[in-house]
């Protein structure tokens, strides 16, 4: 009995000995010297990136520096002072716009400066300056300030690109002056080519039913002070004049648009020499082309033997089409809900130039055009294709364009 009492005893202590030993030490699983080597890492401070990897990605940079160091100086404010319908009262706004040549002569927006009673021009470098107005398209959206008393050796005239090769996705640069803040440059790209815009208004005599064509949409950030400001392409050349946003709110919503410098090199010149420009005229009359409705889009249900051109829909009397001859629509087909007059001629080129939509037709002539010219229009009439002579007048007043009836004139 003892010999067990006694063997219960130290199995006892065996046991609290066992429980109240130090845990046995074991080999670390990071070596010591390798933690304090990770440890030492961590404060290093990273190794630069090769001089090259810098220059690659700053290339976009200094390019728009080097644009905005070359052109800034050929953007200008514009302040004005505007009457208003109220007796004795006035008001002000600005804008900008850029040096179009040494004579002291200024292009900006028709909206900027259409009703002003005085203008002030701020050059870059701060100078103030009064200015008269020469001459201002309400169609175009495009006016024309002078300057007087500045040395020429002062003015540094924008240089024109060409806006008839551009394509979407291009860089489109604005410089102007937002909100006020003059010298401002943003970026971004072309979004959208041949857009429509309708015309600007003037004072006491609204302005509508002619677009003006070929207007360059971007998504550049444009806001209000930046109408009548440069729009430039890579090489820091005149792509076009910043003339309006589309937006819910006032100021940009990611939409602008510019009329091309194609079309400003047209309208200018005139401005400049008689205060005013003049437009060539077909007189006819055509479906618009959205929604569906272009020739591409009539091409099945109509029958029609081209899916591209200028479906004539009506001829207005005594106009340049009628007298060279071309035939409107003689019946009224029903096209996915609409009523088309058909039958009539369809343009597709006009000086072996090949139009899709009177939209394009409109750019052509505008751009390239002024009434008295000649011009070859390529007309498909039924099966017959062939060459018809055409000499353009002067677009007449809104009022005197009377959308003739289908199988009838005007």
């Amino acid at each position: 009995m003892r010999k067990q009492i006694l063997a219960a005893i130290l199995l006892l202590i065996a046991a609290c000995q066992s429980q109240n030993a130090p845990p046995p030490s074991g080999v670390p699983s990071t070596p010591v010297n390798a933690l304090a080597s990770f440890q030492a890492q961590g404060k290093q401070t990273p190794t630069p990136v090769p001089q090259s990897v810098i220059d690659s990605a700053d290339a976009d940079y200094i390019l728009l520096e080097n644009i905005y160091d070359r052109v800034s100086p050929s953007v200008v404010n514009i302040d004005v002072t505007l009457s208003t319908s109220q007796a004795g009262v006035t008001d002000e706004a600005s804008g900008s716009g850029f040096i179009y040549d040494d004579q002291g002569h200024i292009v900006t927006n028709a909206h900027v400066v259409n009703g002003s009673t005085s203008i002030l021009v701020t050059f870059h470098d701060g100078t103030i300056t009064p200015a008269t107005l020469v001459g201002l398209d309400a169609y175009s959206d495009l006016a024309v300030v002078k300057v007087d008393g500045i040395d020429r050796s002062e003015l540094v005239p924008v240089v024109f690109g060409d806006s008839d090769t551009l394509h979407v996705g291009e860089r489109a640069i604005a410089i102007g002056n937002p909100f006020g803040l003059a010298s401002s440059m943003t970026v971004g790209i072309v979004s959208g080519l041949g857009r429509q815009l309708p015309s600007a208004e003037l004072v006491n005599n609204s302005v509508g039913g002619f677009n003006n064509p070929s207007i360059i949409q971007v998504d550049t950030d444009i806001n209000p002070g930046n109408s009548g400001g440069p729009l430039l392409d890579s090489h820091g050349l005149l792509i076009g004049v910043n003339t309006a946003i589309r937006t819910d709110t006032g100021v940009f919503q990611g939409v602008g648009f510019a009329v091309p410098a194609h079309t400003v090199q047209r309208i200018v010149p005139d401005l400049i020499a008689n205060g005013k420009t003049e437009y060539s005229w077909l007189g006819i009359s055509t479906v618009p082309s959205e929604n569906g409705m272009s020739v591409a889009g009539l091409a099945k249900d109509l029958n029609l033997p081209v899916t591209a051109g200028v479906l004539v829909e009506g001829v207005t009397t005594d106009s340049p089409a009628a007298k060279a001859g071309l035939h409107g629509g003689d019946h009224s087909v029903s096209v996915r809900g609409r009523d088309i007059c058909a039958g009539g001629d369809i343009i597709v080129a006009v000086n072996d130039v090949y139009v899709k939509t009177m939209d394009d037709l409109v750019a052509y002539l505008v751009a390239n055009t002024k009434p008295g010219d000649t011009v070859k229009m390529l007309v498909v009439r039924g099966t017959d294709t062939f060459d018809l002579p055409l000499t353009l007048e002067v677009r007449p007043a809104d009022s005197a364009v009377l959308p003739p009836l289908c199988g009838r004139t005007s």
